[in-house]
């Protein structure tokens, strides 16, 4: 069943020079959850028939910013800032959810429990939450508001192409990104294979 989009506020934009090219930045708020979100796009995006480039990611503080092994987020979001520059068309829709969604200071605590020997999911229970609390309604309202109805997904969590179709998005190609593990981050990845169900075949 359809979810009815909810209604989007455009709040700032700007041009943003990276070191892939520049981007146009769009800072937003969807009627959902009234959170500022970030969207970087290139090229045109509004009404496209064609399925266009779409990564939604959620933001993780630790690794963008502070260089965390822990995870591949900041990897993945670099990734596909890249093809969608390289394409000069596409979309990174970032999303205000810290921690698969627990925020950061349980993020944090998180952390402090997998230093113990709980894995990423045990940990979230742990604290009382579900292994993801996710939710990418907001991502589908932008994409609404853009009247954009098919896309090529860059994702590897199958959770998100099932809210974007029951939101009313087709998904004409999935896009794996495959990160390269090392020791440190290796049995996190395992666990969002086996636990999260993520496609990660390279795992």
């Amino acid at each position: 069943m359809q979810t009815k989009p909810y209604a989007i506020s455009v709040l700032a934009s700007t041009k943003l020079p990276t070191k892939y090219g520049e981007f146009d930045c769009i800072v937003w708020k969807s009627a959902y959850d009234n959170k500022e979100h970030i969207l970087l796009s290139c090229g045109t995006i509004q009404y496209m028939k064609d399925p266009i480039l779409v990564r939604i990611h959620s933001q993780c503080a630790t690794s963008e910013t502070f260089l965390s092994m822990k995870c591949d987020c900041r990897e993945q979001l670099h990734e596909a800032m890249r093809m969608i520059a390289k394409q000069g068309q596409g979309m990174i829709i970032y999303l205000h959810q810290e921690g698969r969604g627990i925020g950061l200071t349980n993020k944090i605590k998180a952390y402090h429990l997998q230093e113990k020997g709980f894995d990423t999911v045990e940990a979230n229970e742990k604290l009382g939450f579900p292994a993801d609390l996710r939710n990418y309604q907001s991502a589908s309202d932008l994409l609404h508001h853009y009247k954009i109805q098919i896309i090529q997904l860059i994702s590897n969590n199958p959770h998100k192409i099932k809210h974007l179709e029951n939101a009313g998005i087709a998904i004409a190609n999935r896009i794996s990104l495959h990160i390269k593990p090392h020791d440190v981050n290796k049995k996190y990845l395992q666990i969002k294979k086996e636990k999260l169900g993520h496609l990660l075949d390279h795992i």
